[in-house]
């Protein structure tokens, strides 16, 4: 019988990319699901019961974990932007930093098993400046849960996801979402000179490792990254996703600025292969062509 079987879990963000293929995940397990979002759909579509619930809300928040009771959070919502702009501080600070603090404070002195929590591989390392808001609040998250593992033994987890990429990808602005979606309708993609290096990750490969963490309390105190060993450039992932598409269009490399601060990403995955027994399963260019064929089904 799966470690999952009747185990109440609750999924904040799950309307977004990861949260949606985690739900799907927990429920073929056989968890009993809670989703909970802001906005959430009309139906459920693996059996889920959904919430609606404003993690900024600190009583909100505790109401929530109240009702639902559960052994195991996985905390994914947050509010995604590279943007680098003043106005976008507080509004990230509060969804990703204030729903964090609230969500770990509602479940201090309770029995919930193990609290994962979305970090980013956007968060600073060895003393560097954050890149943007969002990866400042990001970093400030993972020292909130540091926190409370070692005041309160709070079993939080973070783990450091690099890009995802795969099918489903709701934010079509995005680097492989855009490039393939162009690609395949003739398009020649607009990109900057593409040699950033990313470290990028398959998105059923990011699932394995939050139900990995969530399984036990082994995860809890750690930050492990959720990546691949070896970053890759944009220029040469974008030329991989145009081999894949065929046809003349090629992308137009300068065509647009790159952003402040942008660095190379890496993720040190021996952590995660260490407690959790993880790795990537799924190769690059394998992963991208089962995205390619997901968007070309539906475009």
């Amino acid at each position: 019988m799966s470690v999952w079987q009747d185990t109440p879990v609750l999924v904040t963000g799950a309307t977004g990319f990861i949260g949606s293929h985690l739900v799907r995940r927990l429920a073929e397990l056989g968890a009993r699901v809670h989703a909970v979002s802001r906005r959430p759909p009309g139906a459920a579509g693996h059996g889920e019961r959904w919430h609606a619930a404003d993690l900024c809300d600190a009583e909100a928040t505790s109401a929530l974990v109240a009702e639902v009771r559960p052994e195991v959070i996985f905390h994914l919502a947050s509010e995604v932007t590279g943007v680098r702009d003043p106005a976008t501080v507080a509004p990230t600070l509060a969804s990703n930093l204030g729903a964090a603090v609230n969500l770990m404070t509602a479940v201090t002195g309770s029995p919930v098993r193990s609290l994962v929590l979305a970090g980013s591989v956007e968060e600073p390392a060895g003393g560097q400046a954050p890149s943007s808001p969002y990866a400042a609040a990001k970093a400030a998250a993972t020292g909130y849960a540091r926190m409370f593992h070692a005041l309160w033994q709070v079993p939080v987890s973070v783990l450091r996801v690099a890009m995802v990429y795969g099918p489903g990808e709701p934010n079509t602005a995005r680097l492989v979402p855009y490039v393939t979606r162009s690609l395949l309708n003739g398009q020649a993609p607009e990109l900057t000179s593409g040699t950033r290096l990313v470290t990028w990750v398959y998105v059923e490969d990011v699932v394995d490792a939050f139900v990995l963490a969530g399984a036990s309390g082994d995860a809890a105190g750690h930050v492990l990254d959720i990546g691949t060993p070896e970053p890759v450039s944009i220029h040469d992932t974008a030329e991989l996703l145009a081999g894949i598409v065929g046809g003349p269009t090629r992308p137009t490399y300068g065509a647009v600025a790159a952003r402040p601060l942008d660095r190379t990403q890496r993720s040190d995955i021996e952590l995660a292969e260490r407690v959790l027994g993880w790795r990537p399963a799924t190769s690059l260019e394998e992963g991208l062509r089962q995205t390619v064929s997901w968007y070309a089904k539906r475009l």
